[in-house]
C-alpha cells in the first residue's frame, strides 16, 4: 500500500484495508489501468464521490472546513458548498461545524460521517479490485496517452 493509500487507513475496518493491501500489491493492478471512481448520487446531486471523501477524510484530519479546502486547493466556499450537499442528502449531517469567535471554530465528522467515509473506501476498494482484470483489458485500447485538453 502506498502513502497514499495509508492515510486513510484508520477510518477502515481490517476487511477493508486487506482488500486495499492485496489489490494496491498485486503486479497485474499497479498503475496499468485508468482508476475506477464511485460516485453516489441522489436525485440530480452527487452525495458522495472521491473529492467529498477526501474533503470529509481531511475535515476529520484538520478538525476545519478551510483548512481542508487549503490543503485540497479549493476555496473555502466551494468545501462549504461541498459539506452542504453532503449534509443534505444523508439523513443526518456528515459534519458538524462550530462558530468561530475567540476560541476559534471548529468542524467534525459525526459517527455517521466516519460510518459513510469508512464505507466509501470500502466500497472504492472492493470495486477495484472486482473490476481490475476488466480494467487491464480496457486499458489496452485507450490511446498513448489523455487529451491535453478534455471537454
Amino acid at each position: 500500500m502506498t502513502a497514499c493509500q495509508g492515510q486513510f487507513r484508520h477510518f477502515m475496518n481490517a476487511q477493508a484495508v486487506a482488500i486495499l493491501e492485496d489489490f494496491f500489491t498485486t503486479p497485474s493492478a499497479m498503475n496499468t489501468s485508468p482508476p475506477l471512481q464511485l460516485r453516489l448520487l441522489f436525485g440530480k446531486a452527487i452525495a458522495l464521490g472521491p473529492g467529498k471523501a477526501e474533503l470529509l477524510q481531511r475535515i476529520g484530519e484538520t478538525g476545519s472546513i478551510s483548512a481542508a479546502a487549503r490543503q485540497m486547493g479549493m476555496s473555502y466556499r466551494r468545501a462549504w458548498l461541498l459539506v452542504d450537499t453532503m449534509n443534505q442528502c444523508f439523513a443526518s449531517p456528515l459534519v458538524e461545524t462550530a462558530t468561530g469567535g475567540k476560541g476559534g471554530g471548529g468542524a467534525s465528522l459525526t459517527q455517521l460521517g466516519r460510518d459513510v467515509l469508512t464505507r466509501y473506501y470500502r466500497m472504492q476498494a472492493l470495486a477495484e479490485a472486482a473490476a481490475a482484470d476488466e480494467l487491464a483489458e480496457l486499458a489496452q485500447c485507450l490511446a498513448p496517452a489523455p487529451p491535453d485538453d478534455p471537454h
